[in-house]
């Protein structure tokens, strides 16, 4: 039974950010299929992304793993999933669909790290998991949505502009979300940084991918139909 709430803990949090999300596409709604085939690709592409960064991890030390390593894999990996399947696709036809299938993916990504943090703490203590679990539903699972934001937001953005124009909208959009992927996990490591994130950071990210969003839903308005 313990088991049944906490798998319910750990995919809760992603589930209601899709929606949250899913709503803010308020002018033409994307398919529903689509939203949740880029989540599952999301969870699948979380996999491979864990090979990497062990593999890389018998040579580097663990912090640079966290800080450096981690950051670039998973944005790139979250990055990918959206950019090889709906960005190429007539669904994607409004600017703040970058921003909604972005979402997608990095929920789908939070939703199987969280899976597997949970119960991987879980074998210290039921206590420990209903703490990770709480946690992460609070920072970490947000989190991934907020760097996913940012460079879906370019995604969206540099759909829409001339072809020589977009390789540099959406590398600063990767890079935006890389750095800020960094700084987060970089200031989990110790209680004031943690204090730091969730009064400081955190707060940040969200205003910054709120104006992203306005932003899209404005361009989305105004584009010619």
């Amino acid at each position: 039974m313990e088991t049944g709430y906490l798998f319910l803990l750990a995919i809760a949090p992603a589930a209601f950010w899709l929606w949250y999300f899913y709503n803010k596409d308020r002018y033409e709604p994307e398919p529903l299929s689509w939203i949740l085939m880029v989540y599952v690709l999301g969870i699948a592409v979380t996999i491979p992304v864990a090979f990497i960064e062990g593999v890389i991890g018998e040579v580097l030390p663990e912090f640079l793993i966290v800080v450096m390593v981690a950051p670039v894999v998973e944005e790139s990996g979250k990055y990918l999933v959206v950019r090889k399947t709906v960005y190429e696709s007539g669904e994607f036809d409004e600017p703040v669909d970058g921003i909604i299938y972005a979402a997608a993916a990095g929920l789908g990504f939070a939703t199987l790290e969280n899976v597997i943090y949970v119960f991987s703490a879980l074998e210290t203590s039921l206590f420990l998991a209903l703490q990770t679990g709480l946690v992460r539903a609070l920072i970490s699972v947000p989190g991934h949505v907020l760097f996913s934001a940012m460079w879906g937001y370019a995604l969206g953005k540099a759909r829409f502009l001339p072809a020589e124009k977009r390789p540099g909208v959406i590398a600063t959009g990767l890079i935006l979300a890389m750095a800020s992927h960094a700084l987060f996990n970089l200031l989990l490591y110790d209680a004031i940084g943690f204090a730091v994130l969730i009064l400081v950071v955190v707060p940040l990210l969200w205003f910054s991918v709120q104006k992203r969003i306005d932003k899209a839903l404005l361009a989305s308005v105004h584009r010619p139909r």
